[in-house]
């Protein structure tokens, strides 16, 4: 365990007559991630900011409340006692009530991932017995927990020696694909081409390895700052970019691809989109 590692949550993991003492911690550093301020140049102080309302000036922070637009510039605002008046009780429990394959939840409901510790000596037994048995079976366990007044959905599945718990997006968060789709041809594609793109996959696939994979950017920024923090010229140097018009003939392109291919490069590029939940040593 870090030694600075805090618990995100503290409570019970049940599965039916098995309830276990747990603690969740954030599975994601967030702090790898550049952040910058606003700077007002010409004095080199951070740039502040004052909640004003037009026509009025500047407010106490007193007079805000939470207000939902129902209409354009039409609002119904909420105090906070209202909002209170609505939070759900922390249970400090979370209850597998199902189990699915892994595989069958969308990757779209995924958010963000935590990791599912024992609390002690006594709990570690059943710990792993739930570890080891959604293991062999291949399922997630789906339950509800309530974090802050808001209640989250959750799956559960192992992940090397212990439990990852990934937060899930409600069904109604999710856009439809159709609307989006709608334009996508409905022909079918011609089969010798379908099957030279699976040669193409085929050449270029190999095991999810993310550490392969790099920000660039977040790279060029660490030495970006490191460059200014010496005093040293910044020139902006030419960026590699596809090349080409539209493609004048699919079958000409998917052959000659083919044939360049070869075995999957180990150079770092940008990573792929998430993948699905698949077994014991992927996020759930």
């Amino acid at each position: 365990m870090p030694k600075h590692a805090r618990a995100y949550w503290k409570g019970f993991l049940r599965l039916s007559l098995v309830t276990i003492g747990v603690e969740v911690y954030n599975a994601v550093e967030s702090k790898a991630d550049i952040s910058f301020r606003q700077i007002h140049k010409p004095s080199g102080k951070r740039v502040n900011y004052e909640k004003v309302v037009q026509g009025i000036g500047k407010i106490d922070n007193a007079d805000i409340v939470k207000g939902y637009e129902v209409d354009k510039d039409t609002y119904i605002t909420l105090d906070p006692e209202d909002i209170d008046a609505v939070k759900l009780e922390s249970k400090k429990t979370i209850d597998l009530v199902q189990f699915v394959d892994a595989e069958d939840i969308d990757y779209r409901y995924f958010e963000r991932p935590y990791f599912v510790t024992p609390t002690d000596e006594l709990s570690g037994e059943g710990y792993v017995v739930i570890r080891d048995a959604l293991r062999k079976t291949g399922k997630v366990g789906l339950a509800q927990i309530t974090i802050s007044g808001r209640e989250w959905l959750v799956a559960i599945a192992p992940l090397d020696d212990g439990l990852v718990m990934e937060m899930l997006r409600y069904e109604d968060e999710l856009r439809k694909p159709a609307d989006f789709f709608d334009e996508v041809p409905g022909t079918k594609p011609d089969k010798e081409m379908v099957d030279l793109a699976v040669q193409l996959i085929g050449k270029k696939t190999a095991a999810f390895k993310p550490e392969k994979f790099e920000d660039h950017y977040q790279t060029a920024l660490k030495a970006l700052i490191q460059d200014k923090l010496k005093g040293r010229k910044i020139v902006a140097h030419e960026q590699d970019r596809p090349k080409g018009g539209n493609i004048v003939d699919l079958m000409e392109a998917l052959k000659k691809s083919v044939g360049a291919s070869g075995s999957p490069k180990s150079t770092k590029s940008p990573a792929p989109s998430k993948p699905k939940a698949k077994t014991t040593k992927k996020r759930a």
